[in-house]
């Protein structure tokens, strides 16, 4: 499970260990004898199969990302030299003319900050921390699939950052593997999947709570922060933060949607079946609370 969390070059590897931790966490404690540890008052439960599929997902982009990173090349002074901003798109051509390393480095706290609020959370509310290992999986699974198919595309992509075609920005600066990987953010992508992650969580686990808005507008406020500041020190064009935000929001909706318990009725509430499997044999465990 994930709690204590930091993007470093580091981080592909780390993520990809917790996941196969998972799956293994996750194969040995969904089983027939286990199900009824499943509270029944979750709005969230995890399925085998299902966690199985997006881990294995998350930790196939993240190995693809990874083997693919090798083969980027820097670009070369000559190559720098014979980039004209002039061929970007009007859209993003205003990117090429920001530069500024400190702005980039409070883009990072912003951002370490939203990664950090699910945790806070789930530590600090009961409903939530009785959860602590829906909760761990999920969130897992989002920041693994997000950020795996996101360094998958850069990889791919190769494009060059806004601040490669700044003439005040120092040669050596651009001559890094970093300095083709903008398209599209990283920070964008985490940032609102968290946001959007944190903020879909806490409403189904509070429904009735009058501090939703409130997480809404801090976790989104935090993720459009992250984006201006990558902008504005000439770390991603426009473009890059868009895409970014787009994928981000959609993984961090579509994690928990996934595994929502559907009907939350009293006897859906009452009445657990799922499937099962031992290996040898599979089938169906139904279990139906009379009070």
């Amino acid at each position: 499970m994930i709690y204590g969390f930091r993007l470093t070059r580091s981080t592909p590897v780390l993520l990809v260990w917790l996941s196969l931790q998972s799956l293994i966490g996750t194969a040995q404690t969904i089983s027939p004898q286990r199900l009824t540890a499943q509270s029944s008052d979750s709005p969230y439960q995890l399925k085998k199969g299902l966690e199985i599929s997006l881990l294995g997902a998350g930790v196939a982009t993240y190995g693809a990302s990874i083997l693919l990173n090798q083969s980027v090349d820097p670009l070369t002074p000559d190559q720098v030299n014979a980039l004209n901003r002039e061929e970007i798109n009007a859209f993003d051509r205003g990117a090429t003319k920001h530069w500024d390393p400190s702005i980039a480095r409070v883009s990072d706290l912003t951002l370490y900050t939203n990664v950090a609020l699910p945790v806070l959370l789930t530590l600090g509310t009961k409903p939530m921390r009785k959860d602590i290992k829906t909760v761990g999986v999920m969130y897992l699974e989002t920041l693994l699939l997000a950020n795996g198919v996101e360094s998958t595309v850069k990889a791919l992509s190769q494009r060059p950052r806004p601040f490669v075609f700044n003439p005040d920005v120092p040669m050596e600066n651009k001559l890094t593997r970093d300095a083709r990987q903008s398209f599209f953010s990283g920070h964008a992508t985490t940032a609102f999947a968290t946001a959007v992650f944190t903020s879909e969580v806490f409403r189904h686990y509070f429904p009735d709570s009058k501090l939703k808005a409130v997480v809404w507008v801090g976790t989104l406020g935090l993720a459009s922060a992250t984006c201006v500041m990558r902008y504005e020190s000439g770390r991603h064009y426009q473009s890059d933060l868009l895409v970014g935000a787009a994928f981000g929001s959609l993984v961090g909706w579509g994690v928990p949607k996934l595994h929502e318990v559907k009907n939350r009725s009293d006897l859906g509430r009452r009445l657990d079946i799922q499937p099962w499997s031992s290996g040898s044999a599979t089938g169906l465990y139904a279990r139906l609370r009379l009070h």
